[in-house]
């Protein structure tokens, strides 16, 4: 799975910001990002998997794998949700 083509993550004021461009623009909304959901944006930049972001997160961030699991799950349904993943 990765980010589909149109979607750009910004940082604005200290914030982070899913951009749509072109052809994305019927997005819908704006989607802001904490730090962990900016980190595993920036992974899912390139295909990946569930476990490959949760590796990631238990390497970057002190949290336990169970909990690391769960945040990865629900992140990347929300993302699911938006239309913003490419399986």
């Amino acid at each position: 799975m990765k980010i589909k083509d149109g979607f750009l993550l910004r940082e604005v004021a200290g914030s982070h910001i899913v951009v749509p461009l072109g052809g994305a623009a019927d997005f819908g909304g704006m989607m802001t990002l904490n730090p962990v959901g900016a980190f595993l944006w920036a992974a899912l930049e390139a295909d990946t998997d569930d476990q490959a972001l949760v590796e990631k997160l238990l390497s970057e961030y002190d949290v336990d794998a169970q909990t690391a699991a769960r945040d990865v799950h629900r992140f990347t349904e929300k993302l699911r949700a938006a239309g913003l993943l490419e399986d």
